[in-house]
């Protein structure tokens, strides 16, 4: 029997964990350490009830009863919503697929003259927001623009005298997603590379399988799940657009929410466009995982050796440079040198005055948005740790899942609360006090900040997640047998150990709030606004060329978390793929590679 303030450990669903136990004194109280946890946990389940609240509003809200308005969507706008989302998710699917899986196994199981500068060079478009590359190219792709005016210059040739591509299509919203958002499935699928050991690639050489066969029946099957996550990613990412498809004239669930809430008022039916969106979102994580089924692939021993790259020489170095230069260019490259080619000739008029403010709101609301997002993190996966049982894990999840949900369904999920307790309050002191109260979370920076909580915890869990795997448990029993409460635990005992982890999940948080557009659209107070909001205003009165500044400097601050991004995943693949995605479900079973 352990003695009083003794660590004991015990195994709980597979988990090794240290429990303190402490013997009862004769009146049988608990002491108050017991206590302390039950508030914690207490706490982290309101916590994660108010971030699950905008997802459930806006389920709630669809229930509402808006026959005429959807007759009217039928008949007009509806059936392109879903022939265009739907389009759109595979075209950007096939899209991301081929290009991130390719670049991925060139880079990594390939040398040629550039590679090892090209595995970091292939994640620059990831800091490059989709609506910024989309006004960048819709500049230069138009009929005025410098390319189809060189085109005539040169061959003397007019309007309908040659054929050239809209970019204002579906095709042309496929193409600027898919090369923004392919280095999600890169950034997925080289960690699995990497993981791969040689021995299995040299045994299916041995056996007889080619180049090509070794990559379609080992490679690729044993990085299905990663490339799967990436996909699901990539397209979450892309229902969730909104400047883009804005801007480039496609209907759109984002879209249609926006027009719908705003431009007709009608709630009741952008909550339940909404929650279409979301059905959308969860049936993408649905289908990733159910494709996947019981199959698993994993080492059979320990000794992984790490693939060894192969040297192309000739022709295939030149193939094997253009294939992964190529997304660079037009995905990074380009959009630059547009940008700063506008920003030299005409640039944004306000950049002295006003630009400046704007840059300030986006890095106020950013530094808000990131502090917040790390403390709810380490407050939920303190609880989970406290408590690993099924309803603080399944607590956990909830909460992480808001990376799922498109920042308009967000939007819209905690305008609608926020909206019923404004007016109870309003109605109430109007009624007792003869006061107006307003409106006051409603279009606040509180919510604004609430907004982003919901959208991008799950970013900022993942590498504290991943911190918190690395400390021994056996330290948590040791600080509270010393008489430590579960906050001075985290504070003193974990924080300095999770400093490398916490500064992670800012830096993530932060630059993906700076960029941020739908909700930020939606929710934001009056006449407060941030440079991508700017960027916006200034794309829908076709002034690109003084929206060029603005662009820069947003790409500019994602250009940060993109080159620790890279660092990292050179240190340690499998950590940061799982800190910036988020799906984490292991394998369950052993069976043979392609099959």
């Amino acid at each position: 029997m352990a003695l009083d303030g003794e660590v004991s450990t015990v195994r709980v669903d597979g988990v090794r964990m240290a429990r303190r136990e402490a013997v009862r004194g004769s009146a049988g109280i608990a002491p108050p350490v017991a206590l302390g946890d039950r508030i914690w946990r207490l706490v982290a389940l309101g916590v994660t009830a108010l971030v699950a609240l905008p997802v459930l509003s806006v389920a709630i809200s669809g229930f509402t009863d808006a026959s005429a308005v959807w007759s009217h969507l039928i008949a007009t706008t509806l059936p392109d919503i879903l022939w265009n989302t739907l389009g759109m998710m595979l075209g950007v699917g096939i899209g991301t697929s081929l290009i991130g899986v390719g670049t991925a196994w060139l880079v990594t199981m390939c040398r040629f003259p550039g590679s090892r500068a090209l595995e970091i060079l292939l994640l620059l478009p990831m800091a490059m927001p989709a609506f910024i590359i989309g006004y960048a190219y819709a500049d230069f792709l138009t009929f005025a623009g410098p390319l189809q005016s060189l085109i005539r210059n040169l061959t003397g040739l007019t309007r309908g005298h040659y054929w050239f591509p809209n970019i204002y299509s579906l095709g042309g919203v496929i193409t600027m997603l898919t090369f923004v958002l392919y280095p999600y499935v890169y950034l997925m699928t080289r960690a699995a590379f990497l993981e791969q050991s040689a021995g299995v690639l040299e045994a299916a050489r041995t056996l007889g399988a080619g180049p090509w066969k070794a990559f379609f029946r080992i490679a690729v099957p044993l990085a299905r799940p990663a490339i799967g996550a990436g996909v699901a990613l990539a397209l979450m990412e892309a229902i969730a657009d909104f400047g883009t498809v804005q801007y480039f004239g496609l209907s759109t669930f984002t879209t249609a929410i926006y027009r719908t809430w705003f431009g007709m008022g009608e709630t009741a039916v952008a909550a339940q466009l909404a929650t279409t969106l979301l059905v959308f979102a969860i049936g993408l994580i649905t289908l990733e995982r159910l494709s996947r089924g019981a199959r698993g692939f994993q080492h059979t021993t320990r000794r992984v050796t790490p693939p060894s790259p192969h040297q192309l020489r000739g022709w295939r170095a030149a193939m094997a440079m253009a294939i992964c230069g190529l997304p660079v260019l037009v995905g990074f490259v380009l959009p630059v040198g547009i940008f700063v080619a506008m920003a030299i000739e005409v640039g944004d008029p306000l950049a002295l005055s006003r630009l400046a403010g704007y840059a300030g709101n986006s890095l106020t609301l950013a530094g808000l948005a990131a502090a917040s997002v790390v403390a709810v993190a380490l407050l939920l996966t303190y609880a989970t740790r406290l408590d690993p049982g099924r309803i603080s894990r399944l607590a956990a999840r909830i909460a992480s899942s808001g990376y799922a949900v498109p920042g308009s369904v967000v939007a819209i999920g905690i305008l609608v609360p926020l909206g019923l307790f404004d007016n109870a309050v309003d109605g109430f002191m109007r009624a007792h006090f003869g006061v107006s109260t307003g409106l006051l979370l409603s279009g606040s920076a509180v919510a604004l900040v609430y907004a982003y909580v919901v959208r991008f915890l799950a970013v900022g869990m993942g590498p504290i997640e991943s911190g918190f795997g690395k400390l021994s448990k056996g330290l948590d029993g040791t600080a509270r047998t010393l008489g430590a409460s579960p906050w001075r635990v985290v504070t003193q005992v974990h924080a300095p150990m999770l400093r490398g982890s916490v500064l992670t999940a800012a830096l993530l948080v932060f630059v993906d709030v700076f960029k941020e557009l739908p909700a930020t659209l939606i929710v934001r107070p009056f006449n407060f606004d941030t440079l991508a909001v700017r960027i916006y205003g200034l794309a829908a009165d076709e002034r690109l060329a003084q929206a060029s500044t603005g662009a820069l400097m947003i790409v500019a601050v994602g250009l940060v978390p993109v080159l620790v991004l890279s660092w990292s995943i050179r240190r340690r693949p499998e950590r940061i793929a799982v800190a910036r995605i988020g799906f984490r479900d292991e394998p369950k079973t052993l069976v043979r590679a392609g099959s």
